[in-house]
């Protein structure tokens, strides 16, 4: 039986990122998205719902995360569904909760949104962390001469 663990959701942070390093150093960040969905109903009423995700981000993403994310910015992440389980310790019942780990991150919205006094998160086409190959020989962003202006973006 085939198996498939993929989610891409965009929302806006409910809080700062909450950083913490496991006992090995590695870091951790654990966010929450708000992400919106608006409807109208078949009497013509229209509807907004949100739903709250955790997700948690490990390593340099953590980090950067953490960095240049704040409360209320808008967030695309790409990752998969991990479902943590745990007893109570009241109750001694098992609970379990759905999370995303993410894999890949991309800020949203412009520089024009950062907070004043605050970091300004890279450019918006470069602030994911990749989880691609690397480049290839011959591919034309592997040559090291190629000058500044070659590189830039027309507008």
């Amino acid at each position: 039986m085939a198996n498939f663990n993929r989610v891409i959701l965009a929302g806006n942070l409910t809080r700062d990122p909450e950083m913490r390093y496991t006992p090995k150093g590695q870091a951790i960040a654990k966010i929450t998205l708000a992400v919106n969905r608006s409807y109208t109903t078949e009497t013509g009423e229209k509807r907004e719902e949100v739903s709250f995700i955790d997700c948690d981000a490990f390593g340099k993403q953590a980090e950067t995360l953490s960095t240049y994310m704040k409360k209320g910015r808008p967030l695309l992440v790409e990752g998969r569904l991990r479902q943590d389980t745990w007893e109570d310790k009241n109750t001694h019942q098992k609970q379990s909760k759905l999370k995303v780990v993410i894999d890949n991150f991309q800020f949203l919205g412009g520089r024009d949104q950062s907070q004043p006094g605050g970091p300004t998160p890279p450019d918006v086409s470069r602030a994911h962390v990749p989880t691609t190959a690397p480049t290839p020989p011959g591919d034309s962003a592997s040559h090291a001469d190629s000058s500044p202006e070659e590189d830039d973006v027309p507008f």
